[in-house]
């Protein structure tokens, strides 16, 4: 959170004080290298480092290459597990607190991404925060309008990572809502099914009564003498 507001004041207010601006690259820094040795503490912990570097180049990265400082805020990810231990014990739940929490994040951070890259360009039409949110929510979402694009390598390399994270977001939500649809009409086919084996059971029931009434009755009957009397 430290290193989202160090950040991300620069750039909305660029006529910060130089000693502020300074307080913020420290901080920066700082965050820096507490992820390097967050990471040098988890490759010594484990057992296969090498499949862990390998599994973890992001992380190697975001530390090796300072242009890829933003996505030092998708450590933030971690803030969104505690907000899952709120979303109850469904598999639905946790998976729409991750989808809005990543969806906001990757929003707000591309946005700020975007503002920084293209604010100073040439023939930049992103110059603003509200015109970068928007484009970080249209896109986000593959809608797409064009009205607000990137014009420099590193705002269009900005781009293409939020426009796939956009599809992967798109596609849990719609796999989200198919499984709840799912789930739905399997729910009503459960419940008329034990409507249908309940009808079952109580025809039966009364089909065993019948059957016991009928027997009661056979019990008591008295046959006929061969010339016609009852026989008492």
């Amino acid at each position: 959170m430290a290193f989202l507001v160090a950040y991300a004041w620069p750039i909305l207010e660029p006529d910060l004080p130089a000693t502020v601006r300074s307080g913020c690259v420290a901080v920066a820094w700082a965050a820096w290298v507490i992820f390097a040795i967050d990471y040098v503490a988890r490759v010594a912990l484990v057992e296969d480092r090498r499949r862990y570097v390998i599994r973890h180049l992001h992380d190697l990265a975001v530390i090796a290459l300072p242009l890829l400082r933003p996505l030092r805020l998708l450590r933030l990810v971690t803030v969104i597990t505690a907000l899952n231990r709120r979303a109850g014990a469904s598999l639905r739940g946790r998976v729409a607190v991750y989808v809005v929490g990543a969806t906001a994040l990757l929003s707000g951070v591309a946005a700020l991404a975007m503002l920084d890259a293209e604010r100073n360009a040439p023939d930049a039409n992103i110059t603003t925060l509200g015109d970068a949110v928007w484009w970080a929510v249209t896109t986000i979402t593959t809608v797409g309008y064009g009205d607000r694009y990137p014009t420099t390598t590193g705002g269009r390399f900005i781009a293409v990572g939020l426009m796939v994270a956009g599809i992967a977001l798109l596609g849990i939500v719609t796999a989200t809502l198919a499984s709840w649809l799912v789930d739905r009409v399997r729910d009503e086919n459960a419940t008329e099914r034990a409507a249908t084996v309940a009808h079952v059971d109580a025809l039966m029931a009364e089909v065993r009564a019948l059957r016991q009434e009928i027997r009661d009755q056979g019990a008591w009957a008295t046959p006929l003498e061969p010339g016609g009397r009852l026989d008492h």
